[in-house]
């Protein structure tokens, strides 16, 4: 229980206190609080007769000399032990006002950061790619030993057969939607034999390519991220380095090997869809009959096209399962770093495609295949 009460001074003054007697514990916190509320400011607030205080009563005793200019007596060695822990457990929070530029510097700062994690990245990526040389390397040396003809196979099956079907639908769509667009603008100059060559070109030279390698880092690359941080989280490879298998033999190698084998199949598999779309959309919107169609591909379609398309394909897919798997081998910690690694894996895979395609054009352009 607690009272509230007068204690005389001097002559000239009359302070008042509040007394608390029995425990201040939490059972009598809401009470207790009221009671101190009434109090005026600058009240004393005695002790003595308290047998028992929580960190609750604590901290109501303290947030009336931090707030309302209290003061404590009479409190035993250990209540004055709980304020002093209540005291030095309140930090405040202490809001820093928004400086003129504060924006501006929080931009380079992140920009800053964004290079720094890039320039990580590469290095990191880099790193790997060395080390994958490395496992090629040994695996050419010895394969009877150290190449895995299964693991092969079943990539094969995972980044090949069973993409064939999205793979087709989305170059026959492509192709049905490239025949269109050129038809609508070539219609007004009385070309629409041109689209042929558009569809031709376009598809043979860079779309089919390029789409596929895109679909391929979405299905492939993820799965490759995915598949190697989970392994990595349950410590299976780790396990692999001690038994004295290389993961980078036993795993990456297989998926870059099935990338690079499956992606100039895939790659032409693409072409010849998108041209079946087009040529369909160019029978039954232009009128423009299957062998003219075929004829003129044949006339308008150089093969070193076809060279630039195929040359390109094997490179973007060892890229994307260099990124994949890299990806993979960095998954630490928790569940939630497989997805967010799979997703990064996705982004630079495409990224790095599309600018390894541009040097690829220039290249190209450079030595006359135009």
């Amino acid at each position: 229980m607690a009272t509230r009460g007068y204690r005389k001074g001097d002559e000239h003054s009359d302070e008042r206190i509040y007394r608390c007697v029995g425990s201040l514990t939490i059972s009598r916190a809401a009470t207790t609080e009221r009671e101190i509320e009434l109090m005026p400011d600058g009240m004393t607030i005695d002790l003595s007769g308290v047998n028992k205080m929580d960190t609750v009563g604590a901290w109501l005793v303290y947030r009336a000399t931090r707030d309302r200019g209290a003061r404590v007596e009479g409190a035993s060695p250990e209540a004055e032990g709980l304020l002093e822990q209540v005291r030095q457990a309140d930090v405040p929070v202490r809001v820093t006002p928004e400086e003129e530029g504060t924006g501006f510097k929080r931009g380079v700062s992140e920009l800053g950061e964004y290079v720094v994690e890039a320039g990580q990245i590469l290095f990191g990526l880099l790193n790997f790619f060395g080390a994958t040389l490395i496992g090629f390397w040994q695996v050419f040396k010895r394969p009877q030993q150290r190449f895995r003809m299964n693991a092969v196979v079943t990539r094969f099956d995972l980044v090949g057969v069973r993409a064939l079907g999205i793979i087709g639908l989305m170059s026959f769509l492509i192709g049905i939607v490239i025949g269109q667009q050129g038809a609508v603008q070539l219609r007004a100059f009385g070309a629409e034999i041109y689209t042929i060559n558009l569809i031709g070109r376009i598809t043979v030279r860079e779309l089919g390519t390029l789409m596929t390698a895109i679909m391929v880092a979405g299905r492939s690359g993820s799965a490759f991220a995915a598949q190697l941080g989970t392994m990595k989280l349950t410590e299976e490879i780790d396990a692999m380095r001690t038994i004295g298998v290389s993961p980078t033999e036993a795993l990456v190698i297989p998926r870059m090997m099935s990338a690079i084998v499956m992606m100039p199949l895939l790659s032409f598999y693409a072409m010849i869809m998108t041209i079946l779309g087009g040529g369909i959309y160019c029978w039954i919107d232009l009128e423009i009959p299957p062998l003219t169609f075929v004829q003129r591909l044949q006339e308008v379609i150089p093969i070193t096209d076809v060279w630039v398309g195929l040359i390109k394909a094997p490179v973007f897919g060892f890229v994307i399962a260099l990124v994949g798997c890299f990806q993979g081998m960095l998954v630490e910690g928790d569940a939630e770093q497989v997805g967010l690694r799979t997703t990064n894996a996705v982004v630079q895979a495409i990224f790095l495609v599309i600018v390894i395609d541009a040097v690829f054009a220039v290249f190209f352009s450079s030595i006359g295949w135009i």
